[in-house]
């Protein structure tokens, strides 16, 4: 418990993520680009950096939760120059085994990076119930990522990063495709709750539950991130197709991915109204 910890990044998934650390006794020191969303955690005990070197600079474990690839680089270039020998580094972000390698390269020789982006919203967060895809020599540093949620080890590092990308892409996918089942049940007459039912009783149960969901936020914009990381990896028509419906609606991009069912059934009835008016 004496060991500093040190997070960056607090979003929607890190202002969570850092508040169970600061629970469990540990010594915090956190950093926000928006200097606002990390107060309410000063306010709860932790201290807050101005800058992310400040941030790290007697921390035994560095956590980042940042939005992309290119966030992820410009805070690790900020902050690398001033590690110690021993510091484990360890990215819950979601930003691929290339991106990682990137990371990696950064890092001064002593300090350890592991991989371990999360699966699961803002609910499971809080509640400690994310779970983890861990790569690299993660053994150090697991009572810190036992705090987070459920860890999944998968081998090397970079391994982590790369299932998240896999796991994800097919969950954002299916949604879009749920998305389309509802709006061709609308075409064809079905009542709504006899098709959400039908769904949830069947194959596709767990891809429906999560197009449904309530009280969840995974913000469209980053789905469309998170895909265009696969597209960008090998070639995937249906995640093709995914990006473009995710990026269509740009105006609702903060939205929770499961916004897009509405969104696309809204964006078909106006398409069959236009084609039927005389």
């Amino acid at each position: 418990m004496n060991k500093r910890i040190a997070f960056l990044g607090l979003g929607a998934m890190g202002a969570p993520m850092a508040r169970r650390v600061l629970a469990a006794g540990h010594p915090l020191t956190v950093w926000n680009r928006s200097p606002d969303r990390a107060a309410p955690l000063g306010a709860a005990g932790a201290l807050v950096a101005d800058t992310p070197a400040d941030a790290v600079r007697d921390a035994h474990v560095v956590v980042t939760m940042l939005a992309d690839p290119a966030a992820v680089r410009d805070v690790v270039a900020a902050f690398a120059p001033v590690l110690r020998p021993g510091t484990h580094v360890v990215d819950t972000s979601t930003i691929g085994p290339y991106a990682l390698r990137d990371i990696a390269d950064l890092l001064p020789e002593g300090v350890t990076l592991i991989d371990a982006p999360v699966m699961g919203s803002v609910d499971r967060a809080a509640a400690g119930e994310l779970t983890l895809l861990v790569g690299g020599d993660a053994d150090p540093v697991l009572p810190v990522l036992d705090l987070f949620g459920a860890v999944t080890r998968t081998g090397p590092m970079g391994s982590a990063a790369a299932l998240k990308i896999v796991l994800i892409n097919a969950v954002v996918t299916g949604v879009a495709v749920i998305a389309e089942a509802m709006a061709l049940a609308d075409a064809m007459g079905l009542p709504d709750t006899t098709v959400r039912a039908a769904m949830v009783n069947s194959p596709l149960a767990g891809i429906a539950g999560r197009a449904f969901a309530q009280g969840v936020h995974y913000p469209i914009r980053l789905a469309a991130k998170d895909v265009a990381l696969a597209v960008a990896t090998t070639a995937m028509p249906l995640a093709l197709a995914a990006h473009e419906r995710l990026t269509a609606f740009s105006r609702d991009s903060e939205r929770d991915l499961g916004h897009l069912v509405e969104l696309v059934r809204e964006s078909a009835s106006l398409k069959t109204a236009s084609h039927s008016a005389p």
